[in-house]
């Protein structure tokens, strides 16, 4: 099977998730800097949500660059990932109409997590049947520590978010600026395999 009909469907679902996320974000009401207090806190989410799907974007751009044979079950494993990459813009405006509240600030964390447990799931897919171990894309993720580290701080800001919302806010954003910096492992590799 080709990669190509793969990247294109995800880009176009990726691209109207983003869609959807700026149609939440409603016109201020009135002329003075005033009016846009309140739509602080969902422009705020608005930032964040937009800044992870453009990392699973550039992300999966990397992981399928380093894809040489596509299966049903990666197919699959990409759907996965694109269902709660696609409730992103729902508790993403959750969170922006209730930005102190526990349960959107911990649902933000939910999608967040099997978000990322689906990308290491279509990760580990294209590795099998790329050539496990040996393959471009095992050798360049090697121990993941980046993946298993968010994972583990979502739980931690999930749990937060029932104590202290501000504080799992905080762990959202740092795992996105931890994933912001750019991971030259794929790119790094692949270029080492041209050589």
């Amino acid at each position: 099977m080709s990669k190509g009909r793969l990247e294109a469907f995800s880009d176009g679902v990726l691209a109207i998730i983003l869609t959807i996320m700026v149609l939440e974000l409603k016109v201020p009401h009135g002329g003075g800097l005033e009016a846009l207090l309140p739509l602080c806190p969902v422009f705020f989410s608005y930032i964040v949500s937009f800044v992870y799907i453009g990392i699973y974007w550039n992300n999966h751009h990397h992981m399928l660059h380093a894809t040489r044979k596509v299966s049903g079950g990666i197919l699959w494993a990409n759907l996965h990932l694109l269902f709660w990459l696609s409730l992103i813009p729902v508790v993403t405006g959750w969170l922006g109409g209730a930005p102190t509240a526990p349960w959107p600030t911990a649902g933000y964390g939910i999608v967040l997590f099997f978000s990322g447990v689906a990308f290491l799931i279509l990760q580990t897919a294209i590795i099998a049947r790329n050539g496990g171990a040996a393959s471009e894309l095992a050798r360049a993720v090697g121990r993941d520590v980046k993946g298993k580290s968010s994972a583990v701080l979502y739980l931690a800001a999930i749990a937060l978010a029932f104590v202290r919302p501000w504080m799992a806010d905080v762990i959202y954003l740092a795992v996105a600026l931890i994933w912001l910096i750019p991971d030259r492992r794929i790119e790094a590799q692949l270029e080492g395999a041209v050589k």
